[in-house]
Formats: C-alpha cells, sequence, structure tokens
C-alpha cells in the first residue's frame, strides 16, 4: 500500500510501521498535534495539513531511509549526503507531500535536543516538547496557534509526561534566554489568540493554563549564562530564522 491520502492518517501509518520494527522515529509538529489533541481535527481549532515531519536518532538514520522507502517515498539524495547528519528529505512522487526527519536534534529558530525524548511516548514526542517545538517559533502564524490551542485544550500541565510536563520545559529555558524570551512572547500571543477565536470553549482553559505556564518558566532557577544574555537583553537577536529546505 502507497501513501495515504489524508497527512494525519499518513502520518500514523509510518508510525506504526516504525514501531513494528521497534525503530526510533517519532512524529512532530501540526499532524502529531492532531494525533494527541482531539481539538484539533473539530471546528474551530480544525485546520488543513501538508507536510510531515519526524525525529530520530543518529543510529537509526539507515534503518530510516530504508522504511521510507519501502513506504513509497524517495529520498532527496542531493539534500541528505550534505544535511543527514542533522536532517533528512523525502517526497512521495504521487501526492509530491514531503517528509521531514530530524536527527538528533531541531535547529529552527531555537536548538532543541530531541535525541533523549524520541522514545518517551510511541508514534509522536511527548506533549511538552510538541509544545516546546510550537512555542520556539518566533514569527508565529495561525497554524501554530491552533496547534498550541489545541494542546493546551486538551492536556493540562504537569510534572511528568502525564500531561505537558511544564517541569521538562522550564528545565529547558533556565539555561537558554533565548528560548524563554521565545517562549514567553508566543505564550502571551497565543493567549490573545485564545480569547478572539470565534467559538473557541476552551478559550479561558487555555488562557489559563498558558499564564500557568509562563509562571513556571519565570520562576525556575536561571543559570550564570541565563543571567548575562539576559543584560544583553533584546539588543542583540536571540533566535535564527530557519532557512526553507525544500
Amino acid at each position: 500500500m502507497g501513501p495515504l491520502p489524508d497527512p494525519v492518517d499518513e502520518g500514523e501509518r509510518i508510525a506504526a510501521a516504525a514501531a513494528e520494527r521497534s525503530l526510533p522515529l517519532r512524529l512532530l509538529g501540526g499532524v502529531a498535534v492532531a494525533l494527541r489533541c482531539p481539538s484539533s481535527r473539530l471546528p474551530p481549532l480544525r485546520r488543513e495539513y501538508a507536510d510531515i515531519d519526524f525525529a530520530t536518532v543518529g543510529a537509526a538514520k539507515e534503518e530510516t531511509v530504508a522504511l521510507m522507502g519501502r513506504l513509497g517515498y524517495e529520498p532527496d539524495r542531493e539534500f541528505n549526503m550534505i544535511h543527514g547528519n542533522r536532517r533528512l528529505y523525502f517526497r512521495d512522487p504521487t501526492t509530491r507531500r514531503h517528509i521531514d526527519v530530524f536527527v538528533d536534534e531541531a535547529n529552527l529558530c531555537h536548538r532543541l535536543v530531541l535525541r533523549r525524548r524520541i522514545e518517551v511516548a510511541p508514534l509522536t514526542l511527548p506533549l511538552a516538547d510538541l509544545t516546546v517545538l510550537k512555542l520556539q517559533v518566533v514569527e508565529t502564524n495561525e497554524k501554530d496557534y491552533l496547534d498550541l490551542c489545541a494542546l493546551l485544550a486538551d492536556h493540562d500541565l504537569s510534572a511528568d509526561e502525564s500531561g505537558i510536563n511544564v517541569s521538562y520545559i522550564a528545565g529547558l529555558v533556565a539555561s537558554d534566554w533565548g528560548l524563554w524570551r521565545t517562549s514567553q512572547m508566543v505564550a502571551e500571543r497565543t493567549e490573545r489568540f485564545a480569547r478572539e477565536r470565534p467559538g473557541f470553549a476552551a478559550g479561558d482553559v487555555v488562557v489559563q493554563r498558558l499564564g500557568r505556564l509562563r509562571g513556571e518558566l519565570d520562576k525556575v532557577p536561571k543559570t550564570r549564562g541565563w543571567k548575562l544574555r539576559a543584560r544583553v537583553g533584546e539588543r542583540k537577536r536571540w533566535y535564527e530564522l530557519p532557512e526553507e529546505v525544500h
């Protein structure tokens, strides 16, 4: 069977095929949110999905390439040869869908190390990682806000992986002023979006949970490096703007 037309169904198919082979390959991004959050598939948070994103570990690169080939995808051989130590790229020749696979870490607006998080949950990265991957997007768009609202509407904050592990996220920002600043900025924007989203009955819940999250990120003890970077503040750019790789 070749790739399925629906990106969410297809993402689940690929993740399940990897799980059957004990291959550490986990969904992230919007498709992962759709699998973990029922509210993302219903109005007013429903949205369209296009490409599918995954994460794996360096030791599983060759097996990942082989699996994608068996599932009907063609590798971008030039891109994978140049960038394969940190990212792999595949396409479906029929639907023209793209598959991005981050290897060990995601270098987007901020660098997030994923290798130790890939096998924490089945099929997708943990909820906390799905959340922080959205919070680190400086140039947020409606899809990012919808995904964050779905995550916070369907899952409460927690101190473990039973919900959105706020202790884990706080630990990340405690040593990274830039990630802290972007996360606070995007959380505030998302609060406004949730308040203003027509027909969003869970808007107050999302705003309350985001407020708690921002409070936890503020009060976590910061490292010396964080404090030194905070002195510079926004006078120096604290994030990268990811290049389009497709």
